[in-house]
């Protein structure tokens, strides 16, 4: 079945950049800035999922802090509330690399505190009534090329001899098309630690709860500097005993950080509302997250009104780690997730897409998330992500709890607490690495095409990324 051509509604085509979370709803009225100088017993440096979660699980440990949030524009501005939706137990770095940099048993404690994190987000938002869309239905990834298909059996015997049998689940052709039925299907693999939610939604109930708990939210506070026991803006200061940088993306924007973080861009698109009979067809009358396996990452997932969100990678690093919300369109990066799209499901070919957006999410040079805190200086930190924060930087939140609060906890021995990344490169070099990274990955996708093989440049890369 295909669909008609339908008719495009003035300012709904995503030109503008605004993500599909903010669909439906009046933009919250802005909280006030920060007039003059206060003081806190901690302060937090951006009001995204990192700063909301520790601002969260702090004042549960102890509703007697004063918790101070600043945020330079709204509360979920960046990767917060334009993410892809997905709540995933996935950490960035394989666990190969976990077990060499650290230990085997260290991989395993991290595998299973990202899968428990998954849940735990889940029990948070039932318990305080957040209605986020939260649904834990797993995550297929499929194969549909021969490299993929070889990939997807080595992940799951990989998963086995590694000691986390059952993390991944190998499915034939119709196993994995009764799930996500998508063109040229050869088999793939799923997860169950995978959930979606509507990270807006997200955002807005964590702030009311945390509003609620006493925390103290100022928005257009832009953050000049952060030094020890402060927080410094354009209006006043923060003193507090412990100040906690959660900027993700932005980190670069402080001097003193400017080489700590690489911002790469994510681009997503979102289909109109697809008619019921479609929706079953092509397996999204559940509510599964799904990809493919190959080098260059996509992520999709039907959301609870029957759209279709499919995002993926690819937009070029920008010069001086500079991010920009003209950034947050690229034509040519849109259209190949369209076009890449309309290769999983032919009968999406005039599926009208409503929105296009995107936004910056933060990569370190190894890889590797750190969550942290200095106590001879009082600055603590969490991030960044590689794109897979909706779930980590939850668990981010209860370690820097732990941590600021000296609570004991097995939490506190994972190998992404204080752990050190090296810095990047200094420009140009920064810039030629990191867009020859992308156009690699892309290029592997191509070798696996002509060759029907596994490509070598993505196994180059991921040993000198540690990323899978």
């Amino acid at each position: 079945m295909v669909l008609g051509r339908q008719r495009t509604r003035s300012g709904a085509d995503g030109s503008r950049g605004v993500p599909l979370w903010a669909e439906g709803r009046e933009a919250p009225p802005r909280r006030p800035a920060l007039s003059s100088s206060a003081t806190a017993d901690v302060a937090i440096v951006g009001a995204g999922f990192t700063g909301l979660w520790a601002a969260y699980y702090l004042l549960k440990a102890d509703p007697s802090l004063r918790v101070v949030l600043l945020e330079r524009e709204h509360a979920g501005f960046g990767a917060s509330g334009r993410n892809g939706g997905w709540c995933s137990a996935i950490f960035p770095v394989s666990l190969d690399r976990v077990r060499n940099l650290y230990s085997h048993k260290a991989a395993l404690e991290l595998q299973r505190a990202m899968n428990e994190t998954v849940a735990e987000v889940g029990r948070v938002t039932e318990h305080e009534s957040i209605d986020c869309d939260f649904t834990a239905e797993g995550l297929v990834s499929l194969a549909r090329t021969p490299a993929q298909l070889a990939r997807a059996k080595a992940t799951v015997s990989g998963a086995t001899a590694f000691g986390v049998e059952g993390q991944w689940q190998l499915l034939n052709s119709e196993q994995a098309r009764a799930k996500i039925n998508a063109e040229d299907v050869l088999g793939g693999v799923y997860t169950p630690h995978c959930a979606l939610l509507h990270p807006d939604k997200l955002v807005r109930g964590l702030v009311d709860r945390v509003v609620t708990m006493g925390g103290t939210i100022y928005e257009n506070a832009e953050v000049t500097s952060i030094g020890k026991g402060c927080a410094r803006t354009v209006h006043g200061t923060v003193t507090a005993s412990v100040v906690i940088r959660a900027t993700e993306a932005f980190t670069p924007q402080f001097a003193a950080y400017r080489r700590h973080v690489a911002p790469l861009y994510s681009m997503v698109v979102a289909t109109a509302p697809l008619p019921d009979t479609v929706r079953k067809d092509l397996g999204f009358d559940s509510r599964v997250a799904f990809n493919d396996m190959r080098n260059l990452r996509i992520y999709a997932h039907p959301t609870a009104d029957g759209r279709l969100v499919f995002g993926g990678r690819g937009a070029p690093y920008h010069f001086r780690s500079k991010v920009s919300p003209g950034y947050d369109v690229d034509t040519r990066i849109h259209a190949k997730i369209i076009k890449t799209m309309r290769a999983f499901f032919p009968a999406l070919a005039e599926a009208e897409i409503t929105h296009r957006w995107g936004g910056p999410l933060g990569v370190p040079r190894d890889w590797f998330p750190s969550i942290g805190y200095d106590t001879s200086s009082g600055i603590a930190w969490a991030g960044p992500y590689v794109g897979d924060g909706v779930a980590t930087s939850n668990l981010a939140g209860r370690v820097l709890r732990n941590l600021i609060t000296g609570r004991d906890d097995e939490l506190n021995g994972l190998p992404v607490v204080n752990h050190t990344s090296p810095r990047w490169e200094v420009e140009p070099f920064r810039w030629i690495g990191v867009n020859a990274g992308l156009q690699a990955a892309a290029t592997a996708d191509l070798e696996e095409r002509l060759t029907k093989r596994p490509s070598k440049v993505s196994a180059l890369l991921e040993k000198l990324t540690g990323a899978h």
